[in-house]
């Protein structure tokens, strides 16, 4: 393209215009991430045509639920940052589930190479997560005390590698335990805000009967990243904005939740292929207000 003239000052003008413009339209049809969970499936099969599929859908920025031996998606961390970045997605948390106190010098380093900037632990570690096929039901050994010591110990390590350490909720958290106590009522109480917040996802605290507004009154600034995933009225997983979950109420008090991100998510999509389930996500969460 050939600037329409050659005075200088206009051509400056020109250009900043121009570029102002390009920014305009990405913010009107790009909007928030995706935790590539959703496409599993698909990123283990073909990782970077579905990456380029997610940055057609419109979002912005990624989750990554796909680390292992070193790499995400069979990527160096470097790698995947690096092509991640060419198709306009920011890296900016990941799942995984694999730490340990003995690997996490490892795990750390290679997510602050893939330019992450939370390291998310998606259940409890170190085998303290439990998972029964038969009742479809999760629980957790061990304690509360024994987790909420792991994640401190854990955020510390992650502060250590410049990364910020959330621990990502399900159901079983917002329910009693042998000995009482609502274990993340105890986590939020107990572990170091320094070292350790949390990712609400909104799927799991609506499933358990919880309220996600009274935990942000309860706990402001605490909830750094959002999984912004509907519940059908099966109370099984829907694209955002075909299910019951009022997310504009939420989002409303984004601020108080102390939230910086969201992720859109969906477990299982059933019928519906995933990568057509995160186009009418995306449709979904701006209809949301979301940005």
């Amino acid at each position: 393209m050939s600037l329409p003239n050659c005075n200088p000052i206009k051509n400056t003008f020109f250009l900043t215009l121009l570029f102002v413009s390009l920014l305009s339209c990405k913010s009107d049809s790009n909007v928030g991430g995706l935790a590539l969970y959703t496409v599993r499936d698909a990123m283990a099969e073909n990782p970077k045509t579905t990456l380029e599929k997610v940055a057609a859908a419109g979002y912005d920025y990624i989750e990554a639920a796909g680390y292992a031996d070193g790499a995400y998606y069979n990527m160096s961390p470097e790698d995947f940052k690096a092509y991640a970045k060419s198709l306009g997605l920011e890296t900016i948390s990941t799942h995984q589930s694999s730490i340990t106190l003995s690997n996490a010098d490892q795990q750390l380093a290679d997510a602050k190479a893939a330019g992450f900037e939370y390291f998310v632990v998606p259940i409890p570690p170190m085998g303290l997560f439990h998972y029964d096929d038969a009742t479809n039901t999760m629980s957790m050994t061990g304690g509360v005390e024994n987790l909420a010591n792991i994640l401190d110990e854990l955020g510390e390590k992650a502060f250590a590698a410049g990364l910020k350490l959330l621990y990502h909720n399900h159901d079983f958290e917002f329910k009693k335990d042998a000995d009482g106590i609502i274990p993340i009522d105890y986590l939020l109480e107990n572990c170091n805000p320094k070292y350790v917040n949390f990712q609400m996802d909104l799927f799991w605290v609506t499933k358990a009967g919880a309220n996600p507004l009274a935990y942000f009154e309860k706990y402001p600034g605490r909830f750094k990243i959002w999984h912004v995933k509907d519940m059908g009225k099966d109370g099984k997983f829907a694209p955002v904005g075909k299910g019951t979950i009022d997310f504009s109420k939420i989002l409303a008090k984004k601020e108080q939740a102390g939230m910086r991100y969201y992720m859109v998510e969906q477990d299982q999509t059933f019928d519906l292929d995933p990568l057509e389930a995160i186009k009418i996500s995306h449709t979904g969460i701006k209809g949301f207000g979301f940005d």
